[in-house]
């Protein structure tokens, strides 16, 4: 029964993966042949009215195009969702209010409902949540919150919270749950140690990697909309909250957010008490610009060149009532962020040991910005 759950589990990945890889190339193709459309009917209206004739109205194909992806995920997006089995898991364990003294018992409490969940998957036939949900439980977990039901939810530290002088807060995009988290963890993982071997004698750092919310499907109508933003919005707001809690009074936090988690850190953001607010692999924030986030904190932004979000229309538009897309490019120079360079890399590589992109967001977590490299 395991080997035929994995197999059918491996299958539908795989088909949202080429779906998404097929839908990225058909908008990346009609975005090429939009612009050199463009430029032709460009170039006769320029023409037209040198001969007093009035300009034509013209329809934008890329919009249309935009609007045929929807039709594409509203297609596969019931298909994955009908996939996708409940796991049985326990209720999340009651928790003191977060201090510094409380840190020990809350990692022990999630840790010890990891646990649990571990054992409930594993009867419930799904060794390969078992397996997450065990490791989850490792003594060596800090964990902050923890939930493993349905697509599950975490939050975990790198470092020492309460004693850290910078403190990063990474939010997930699309795609991101337990069974994936593993890839999440990672980068968390990477930036603290970057941080480790760039910061300053003396100078002790934090990563938090923060899964506070049901991440969209890559391929699904709600990874075009704010929807899941605006249920993640407030609970986000509310850890940044408490994360204030417990570091010291003199602490700075950044809130370091990738792809469809640009949209909640931007919900999140009015006059959240945060230093900075990191911007990459953006799909639009919903703003048009960095000063209508209506945040203190300093609004960074980049994009990789292989990242395919850059072929994306950067549009809002309302469709049967719903308005989907997120506007203003976050790179460009309308929207107003302080835009650094990420490298060669592609959507899933701004965390990459090594990278120009990891290297960059280490030194805007630690305030040293002066060595940046700039876009």
């Amino acid at each position: 029964m395991e080997s035929i759950r994995r197999g059918r589990r491996e299958a539908l990945h795989g088909a949202r993966r080429e779906a998404a890889h097929e839908a990225r190339r058909e908008a990346a193709h009609e975005a090429r042949r939009e612009a050199a459309h463009e430029a032709h009917g460009d170039a006769r209206e320029q023409a037209r009215e040198q001969h007093g004739e009035r300009p034509r109205r013209r329809t934008h194909r890329w919009r249309r195009a935009f609007l045929a992806s929807l039709v594409v995920t509203a297609v596969v997006a019931p298909l994955s969702a009908a996939a996708d089995s409940q796991i049985p898991a326990p209720k999340p364990a009651a928790l003191p209010a977060l201090t510094a003294s409380t840190l020990t018992g809350v990692y022990a409490a999630n840790r010890a409902n990891a646990a649990v969940a571990a054992d409930m998957a594993a009867a419930h036939g799904d060794a390969h949540r078992a397996e997450a949900d065990r490791e989850m439980a490792e003594p060596a977990r800090h964990l902050l919150t923890f939930d493993g039901r349905g697509p599950g939810q975490a939050t975990e530290v790198f470092g020492d919270l309460a004693d850290a002088d910078h403190v990063a807060v990474l939010v997930p995009g699309s795609d991101t749950s337990l069974d994936t988290y593993p890839r999440f963890r990672a980068a968390a993982d990477a930036l603290h140690r970057q941080l480790a071997r760039t910061a300053p004698p003396g100078t002790r750092t934090a990563v938090v990697a923060w899964l506070g919310y049901s991440t969209p499907d890559t391929i699904s109508t709600t990874v075009l909309t704010t929807d899941r933003a605006d249920e993640a919005a407030p609970r986000l707001r509310e850890f940044i909250r408490g994360l204030h809690g417990v570091t010291g009074p003199g602490a700075t936090v950044s809130l370091l957010c990738h792809s469809y988690g640009t949209v909640v850190c931007a919900r999140a953001a009015t006059r959240l008490d945060i230093d900075d607010l990191v911007l990459v692999g953006s799909p639009g924030t919903g703003a048009d610009t960095a000063t209508g986030l209506h945040t203190p904190a300093r609004v960074w932004a980049a994009r990789g060149k292989d990242d395919w979000v850059a072929e994306v229309p950067h549009v809002r538009t309302d469709v049967f009532g719903v308005t989907v897309g997120f506007g203003t490019d976050p790179i460009s120079p309308a929207f107003g962020a302080r835009v650094f360079a990420a490298g060669k890399g592609g959507h899933s590589d701004y965390f990459t040991p090594g990278s120009v992109s990891l290297t960059n967001l280490a030194r805007i977590v630690l305030g040293d910005t002066a060595e940046m490299t700039r876009a």
